[in-house]
């Protein structure tokens, strides 16, 4: 699906505008979105410990770093931007055991990271009267509202349902996801604390996309940024490409087209973001790698 979308995009635009938009952005820039990105995943991998330790799994600064970093990497060859959960839990589960609260953990985070992508585009889009003309907003509060209604079924149906309506072997796995969930309610400021540092790493990763945007000549408001990027991220969390690419691209497109903005420069800056990712995903794949080798040698 990656290269079919990919390759759409390629025989349809400009390429000369498009090359012409990508060989603008000069090695300082690149230089400084790259280590502006590490920086942020190292600030995420410290969020993703908060909430293990809420859950009662204690881990030291530098096993969060290599399965982030692991995680990372993984990103970039499983479907959506979240395929790379699975394998950041996987590394700390296969040292500490511990599965239920390491996984409650990893979907609180991804949950976090989801509704401060909802929370930026909603309070950028009522800066922005065009974008009310675009329907969007009501398609937001669907996802929101679908989201949180989901969430709390669950929660409650984990929380109040008897034990003596499930089968045998649901019971212990249940008292576990209660008991770590009780954890993490117990704890309202460490999970308030996450948001909140959600809100500001994605908040970065928006700033960054305006660098490179501002060096391609994309001359638009930082509001619209603040509206489209989460909205076009929030789209890739669909599963049907590799870590988002091709379709976050295609997303970005239609949403800025509306405000002006020509489809082969904005599609040079999703590309061009997405070749930070890549880069970001191998140099964290060999640093998470090189933190296990040294953790088994001992």
């Amino acid at each position: 699906m990656s290269i079919c979308i990919l390759l759409l995009l390629f025989w349809w635009l400009p390429t000369k505008s498009f090359l012409n938009a990508i060989q603008s952005i000069s090695f300082p820039v690149w230089f400084f979105v790259f280590s502006g990105y590490l920086f942020g995943h190292v600030l995420s991998a410290f969020k993703w410990r908060l909430l293990l330790h809420t859950v009662h799994v204690k881990i030291n600064p530098l096993e969060a770093l290599k399965a982030h970093s692991l995680g990372l990497f993984a990103n970039l060859c499983l479907p959506s931007v979240v395929g790379g959960d699975f394998i950041r839990a996987g590394v700390v589960v296969q040292r500490h055991g511990q599965l239920i609260p390491i996984t409650l953990s990893s979907l609180a985070d991804r949950l976090n990271d989801t509704f401060a992508l909802i929370l930026i585009t909603t309070v950028a889009g009522l800066s922005i009267p065009h974008s009310l003309e675009m329907d969007v907003g009501p398609w937001v509060n669907i996802l929101a509202s679908t989201l949180l209604v989901g969430i709390l079924s669950v929660v409650v149906f984990i929380r109040y349902i008897p034990f003596s309506m499930l089968p045998t072997y649901w019971v212990e796995k249940i008292s576990k996801v209660r008991t770590a969930l009780s954890s993490l309610s117990a704890a309202p400021h460490i999970t308030f604390a996450t948001f909140m540092l959600s809100v500001l790493i994605q908040s970065g990763f928006i700033m960054l996309n305006v660098l490179i945007a501002e060096a391609i000549g994309i001359a638009i408001s930082v509001y619209i940024w603040f509206f489209a990027w989460p909205l076009a991220k929030l789209i890739a969390l669909i599963p049907v490409s590799l870590g988002g690419i091709g379709v976050r691209e295609v997303a970005l497109s239609a949403i800025l087209v509306p405000f002006g903005v020509e489809v082969a420069p904005v599609v040079a800056q999703g590309l061009s973001w997405q070749a930070v990712l890549i880069f970001s995903g191998l140099f964290a794949g060999i640093m998470g790698s090189t933190l296990l080798e040294r953790d088994v040698k001992k």
